[in-house]
């Protein structure tokens, strides 16, 4: 129905209200990024039905320097877990800027994947029998974020590595204190190559969506990495991925992001959507001025602050009591069960229970979903009802599945449960 598309509108009024903007200057420490136009200015958004919305010049590739950091770190991670890339490198807040030499005292790692140290020595773990292969498993790991091939923009790596000895400095330094593995000169040139990836705001967009729904890429439908993997990357991104701007980012913003000194900044909104902003001039801090304001515009309007209360729904218990002889209690549930409403339904079941030998009655035929979570506390709830002797019957045959164990699967059948 046209005339209806209100994301795209406040897209549009963002674009035009904050273009106008003439704060910040675009880097120059890398000769190739003075040369971006500063009035470039793009903004998408990608929900997790993959239905995209767009104002501004969203088609303009860009080389996504640190922006990159949060996709190798999912990559890094899914390849070998969260206890081996925490070996190398930790996961606190440097309050520093992005290019401080921040190396724990003690362990020598760096602060955190989102800072340059931390960065190349997650690139250096990616598994590769030699540089080019490690690139290649980064350039494909980025494009399947983005649901297309990417490429690079090999003037701006030149660019980069004719520039780039503070970044070969950290390397050096790491290996000095064995947190980073191999040869430092290779790890950073990976790591230039990676910082010269090229894609638009529209990609990017798809990139942050993928990691709001759980890896998997909403456009394509491939999972790109596990939800835990996308979990600790949210995670990360939310303490350090706006430098040591991140507290004041999360206190006005409150979404995980991460930017990078070409003027691209990703926000996610976890199980909503992702966005992306393309804007060069850059504050002190290194974050694109206009995305920062579009993103405080958008939080605030649209009310995705992560610490806000999330609006009431319908009600999770539809009916809960206890037959006058109180032998048979029934509690009925509806929607999506997770821990808030599983404790909902286990509170009026331990208040409805009826007398020894009695029986206990769950409808959950208006349940939608049941996640890992609430299965297990309402699994443990009712095995604790029926090794007590009460009588137990479950009824919701679209969530009773054969192979799943405990009372909500029928491969849980105990002594006094029924179903």
């Amino acid at each position: 129905m046209e005339g209806i598309d209100v994301v795209s509108e406040a897209l549009a009024d963002l674009h035009r209200r904050l273009l106008a903007l003439d704060g910040g200057a675009v880097a120059d420490y890398i000769p190739q990024l003075a040369l971006a136009d500063p009035d470039c200015f793009g903004l998408a958004l990608v929900s997790l039905d993959g239905h995209r919305y767009r104002a501004g010049r969203c088609d303009e590739a860009f080389t996504l320097q640190s922006v990159t950091k949060p996709f190798v770190l999912a990559l890094a991670l899914a390849e070998l877990g969260a206890e081996e890339v925490g070996r190398t490198v930790g996961a606190e807040p440097s309050g520093e800027a992005f290019n401080a030499i921040s190396l724990d005292p003690v362990t020598g790692r760096p602060a955190n994947p989102m800072i340059n140290a931390g960065a190349i020595a997650v690139t250096a773990l990616v598994p590769g029998g030699d540089p080019a292969e490690r690139f290649a498993r980064i350039l494909d790991c980025l494009g399947r974020f983005a649901g297309r091939p990417l490429d690079v923009d090999e003037e701006v790596y030149r660019s980069e590595a004719e520039t780039g000895d503070r970044n070969r400095a950290l390397a050096h330094l790491m290996r000095g204190t064995g947190a980073l593995r191999g040869d430092p000169a290779e790890a950073v040139e990976t790591y230039f190559r990676q910082c010269a990836v090229r894609a638009t705001v529209a990609d990017l967009a798809v990139m942050a969506a993928t990691l709001a729904n759980g890896g998997v890429n909403p456009v394509t439908g491939e999972a790109v990495v596990p939800e835990p993997v996308a979990v600790a990357v949210l995670a990360v991104m939310a303490t350090c991925g706006m430098y040591d701007a991140a507290g004041e980012w999360m206190l006005r913003v409150g979404l995980p992001a991460k930017s990078g000194v070409s003027g691209g900044l990703v926000a996610v909104s976890p199980a909503r959507f992702g966005v992306a902003v393309h804007s060069p001039p850059l504050d002190s801090f290194g974050n694109p001025v206009r995305g920062v304001a579009a993103l405080r515009e958008l939080s605030e309007r649209f009310g995705l602050h992560l610490m806000r209360n999330p609006a009431p729904g319908a009600p999770t218990v539809t009916r809960a009591d206890t037959a006058e002889d109180g032998g048979t209690a029934l509690v009925a549930a509806q929607g999506a069960l997770d821990f808030t409403a599983a404790e909902r339904v286990l509170f009026a079941l331990g208040q409805q229970a009826p007398g020894p030998g009695g029986r206990v009655l769950l409808d959950l035929e208006r349940v939608t979903a049941i996640d890992a979570a609430a299965r297990a506390m309402l699994d443990r709830a009712l095995t604790l009802l029926a090794e007590r002797g009460h009588r137990v019957t479950v009824t919701g045959d679209a969530l009773l599945r054969a192979d799943a164990p405990g009372p909500l699967g029928r491969a849980g059948s105990r002594a006094g449960t029924r179903r």
